[in-house]
Formats: structure tokens, sequence, C-alpha cells
């Protein structure tokens, strides 16, 4: 009987390394292959500037009027260029930022907007530009809010999309919180850059609504280029343990943040977002168009946080908006 229990187990663990040799170690191929390509990726486009406000890392796209692009959560310059590439054809110099906690951007002890948005001029001062427009994305809405109202003199004009800023909650509702999905994504995959990409292969309909902030439903009705984009937005996440702190930093500054006086901002301003967006920024675009002076808002019913089956068109608006708007 003995001998038979230790043939089935030796059966048992060269099944085992079997599937292990079979499958396992070939995923992990493909994981390092993917991980060190993400890797290539950012290091070969960004450059560091060494400013009064410490290191800061950028890259420009482009030619003509400067437009400073400050990415959203889970970015870094790399975000902001690919929004840059969809803009392009406008005709404008694009600067995009890695803000504080990502990629090469150190994160300071005092990381909040309003440092943030000092970061964002002393960017511009390295770079010799005096006056730029301002574009910020999602979590990059409040230092882009910040900057205007800080440096009004220096923006030419502003233009948040999808931004995660202020807006009055109705009254007796509770504090927002995040959802159980999203609470799983910051306690566990950003830990590691192999968890996160298992992730986005395993569970993609779970990344799009937890980290893209899209309805699933939305996106798996959206043409083929428009998925492949959000393809590449969880794609270029990667690496996620180069911006952990910053995504970090960007839940505290994004759920604490007070009002700011938005009656005082001068600047230009355009802003965008859809109202299924699960990010919830359609209220706070709006009611920030609402209380900056000639402010537009343009909003879609639908198209998640990603403005799916909106691209052409933002991009079209916002170049439109620019052209026409920008006091450079």
């Amino acid at each position: 009987m003995s001998s038979k229990l230790s043939r089935s187990r030796r059966t048992a663990l060269a099944i085992a390394a079997v599937v292990f040799a079979g499958v396992v170690v070939p995923t992990y191929a493909i994981y390092r292959h993917d991980v060190g390509r993400a890797h290539a990726r950012v290091s070969s486009r960004g450059q560091i500037a060494q400013t009064r406000c410490g290191p800061i890392e950028y890259a420009v796209e482009g030619e003509g009027p400067p437009v400073l692009v400050v990415h959203g959560a889970g970015g870094g310059f790399d975000q902001g260029l690919d929004l840059a590439e969809s803009l392009a054809p406008g005709g404008f110099r694009f600067i995009a930022v890695s803000r504080f906690g990502y990629l090469r951007t150190p994160l300071p002890a005092d990381a909040s907007a309003a440092a943030q948005a000092d970061a964002h001029a002393c960017l511009l001062d390295a770079l010799h530009i005096r006056r730029a427009a301002i574009l910020g994305i999602s979590a990059g809405g409040p230092s882009t809010l910040q900057f205007a109202l800080r440096h009004p003199d220096r923006t030419a004009a502003m233009v948040l999309l999808v931004p995660g800023v202020y807006a009055p909650r109705p009254t007796g509702a509770p504090p927002g919180r995040m959802s159980p999905a999203v609470a799983f994504m910051f306690d566990t995959t950003l830990r590691s850059d192999f968890i996160f990409w298992a992730g986005s292969k395993l569970a993609q309909r779970m990344f799009i609504r937890s980290i893209l902030g899209t309805p699933p439903d939305v996106a798996a009705r959206a043409p083929a280029d428009e998925q492949a984009r959000l393809a590449v937005v969880i794609d270029h996440i990667l690496p996620v343990s180069a911006r952990r702190a910053g995504l970090l930093n960007d839940a505290t500054v994004v759920s604490s943040q007070p009002r700011y006086e938005l009656e005082a901002i001068s600047a230009p301003t355009l802003a965008i977002s859809a109202a299924d967006d699960l990010y919830g920024t359609f209220e706070p675009a709006r009611y920030t168009a609402e209380h900056v002076p000639g402010a537009r808002f343009i909003g879609y019913p639908s198209g998640g946080h990603m403005l799916v089956g909106h691209g052409a068109e933002t991009a079209a608006a916002v170049a439109t908006f620019l052209e026409k708007s920008a006091r450079f």
C-alpha cells in the first residue's frame, strides 16, 4: 500500500511540475516581457528638469503655443503624451509632466494640490516658458485649478477633462467611500507589477469599471478602436510600482478637497465630463463651470470616465477652445 501511495505522490508531483512548466513559466515570461517593455517606454522619452521645487520629470510633444498637460491618477508624463498625441493636430507644444510621486518625480513632504500647482510653475520657469494653457485630467484637476488661482498671470487658458474636483454633496448625503473593487485595487493591485498585470488580463471588466471608471457595458459596445484605446490606457499604467506613491497621494488629495474660490479664476475655462462617469466627475465639472466666470461646460450623456465614443469630439472641442480662447 505504501509503495502505491509513493508512486501516486510521485505521479502527482510530476503532473504538477508539468503544469507549472507548461503554464506558470510561460506566463511569467510574458509578464517579464510586458513589464520590461513598460519600463523601457517610460525611461526613453522623459527628461528631468532641475527646478527650484526639486526634480520634475516631463516630456514635450508637438510645436506651437505651450500647453501644460497635468495627468490623472495612474499616470505620469506618458499618460499626458498619450492625450497630447490625439490633440497634436491642433498645433500646440504639449509639455507633459509627471506629478509628485509618479515615475521619476519624487513625492515631497508637502504634496498638496497647491504645492503641485507651484511645481507646475517651477517647471515652466525651468523651460523658460512665461505663460501656458493648462489641461488637467481627472486627479490632475485640483492642481490645475490651484495653478489658475495661484498663477493667474501665467494661465493662458484652462481645460478640465473629467476633473476630480470639488462639488457640494446634497444635504444629508454621506461622504463618498471607495467601492470594494476600488479598495481592493489600492490594497492589492498597486503593491505589485505582477498582480496588476495579471489582474488586467484576468479581470478586464473589473479593471474597466474600477480603474477606468467606465461602465463595462459602455466599453463593450464601443468600436474596436475605442476598445483598443482603453486597453492601451490600462497597459500604460505599468509599471504601477513606479506610480504607487502618487496614486496614494492622489487618493488623499482628491477625497479631502475644500471649495476653491472659483469666482476668482480669470482664465478662459472649458470643463468636460460624462454623466455615467463612475468616478462622479460630472457634477464637479458642471459646478466648476457654473462658478468660473465665462466658463463652458460640455456634458455627454454616456462614455464613463474615459469618455468612450467621444474621443474625436473631445479632441476637436479642446483644440478649438484653445485656438479661440487662449491668451498666450
